[in-house]
């Protein structure tokens, strides 16, 4: 397609909205855009590229033959809660749903994962049964919880 620049992208096959969910998306995360829309499909163009905290993304308008799933998903690694605690409120608003250890899946079916750095410190951290704990504990979370799995990992 012309004016596609970036060798590699993650696409994702939507049955309109397209435009609606990547404007979206770009509006979540610092240094995302919406870069290029190519031919009209009704009211939605057959592709929106756009940049997603630098990454390259695509959105796709192919219609109703496929359908998004949670085997593929949009990973966001967090600073701390606040930035957690953002994200999951507006991906899960108006229509999104909660599943188990941070993932969940926004108003357009799409999967995401909201991962805090500090959850991954923990749960790879080289004291095994420390980190056993914590990863015990983030199992049974939705929105991962820092404090609590802090707490977890000390043996609070």
């Amino acid at each position: 397609m012309p004016g596609m620049q970036q060798k590699v992208r993650t696409c994702l096959w939507f049955d309109g909205k397209g435009r609606e969910a990547a404007e979206f998306y770009v509006s979540l995360l610092p240094d995302s855009r919406i870069d290029q829309e190519f031919a009209a499909h009704e009211e939605d163009p057959l592709v929106v590229e756009f940049t997603l905290a630098g990454a390259p993304m695509m959105i796709l308008n192919g219609g109703p033959m496929y359908e998004l799933t949670e085997a593929a998903s949009i990973s966001v690694l967090t600073e701390n809660q606040a930035e957690t605690d953002g994200l999951w409120h507006k991906l899960t608003a108006d229509g999104g749903t909660e599943s188990m250890c941070g993932w969940l899946k926004d108003r357009y079916g799409v999967s995401w994962q909201i991962v805090p750095k500090r959850m991954v410190e923990l749960i790879n951290h080289n004291d095994a049964t420390a980190a056993a704990r914590a990863r015990d504990a983030m199992l049974k979370m939705r929105k991962i919880d820092i404090a609590a799995l802090e707490a977890a990992f000390e043996g609070d």
